[in-house]
């Protein structure tokens, strides 16, 4: 089922569209956020590697360049924060220690609060509580990005739990 939402647009399923131009068909898919056109002249070494990672990666340059742009941008705003790739795609991380939601979910999964609490989860990651502090700040700058690894993780982890109850059930 498609609706027309104008401009040539068909709306079909969540956050897609189609635009059909002289004959050709290509699919839309509109950005949760807003975009904006920007323009830079590059040393041609830069372009030249930036062409060979969005190969390898993949992806095309331009979006390969925003994650760089954004992801250097937030590690200058939070010195000990890299970005790291994995199974779940890239995520903050502290840059000698974990992923920051790990570190967030085990201070906020603790029983003390305040600065109580950062000792005690410096203390059980063996982290500095400098380590901590620096994914508290950057938790304070992107919660909704944090709080969702937060959550997708224990529905991992109590999927997996179900799973294998399941399996301990039918060995019973």
């Amino acid at each position: 089922m498609s609706a027309d939402i104008g401009g040539g647009l068909q709306c079909r399923g969540s956050g897609c569209g189609e635009r059909v131009v002289q004959g050709m068909s290509y699919t839309v898919l509109q950005m949760a956020h807003e975009t904006q056109t920007f323009s830079a002249r590059w040393d041609a070494g830069v372009v030249e590697r930036l062409t060979r990672r969005s190969e390898l990666a993949g992806t095309n340059k331009s979006r390969l360049a925003e994650r760089y742009v954004d992801e250097g941008t937030r590690m200058d705003e939070h010195p000990g924060i890299v970005f790291r790739d994995g199974p779940t795609g890239r995520r903050a991380a502290l840059a000698a220690g974990p992923d920051v939601w790990e570190a967030m979910a085990t201070l906020k999964g603790g029983e003390v609060r305040g600065e109580k609490a950062i000792a005690a989860a410096a203390k059980l990651m063996e982290l500095t509580e400098l380590q901590v502090r620096t994914a508290v700040r950057y938790y304070g700058a992107y919660q909704e990005e944090i709080d969702e690894r937060i959550r997708r993780n224990v529905e991992e982890a109590d999927a997996a739990e179900a799973a294998w109850r399941r399996e301990q059930a039918a060995l019973a």
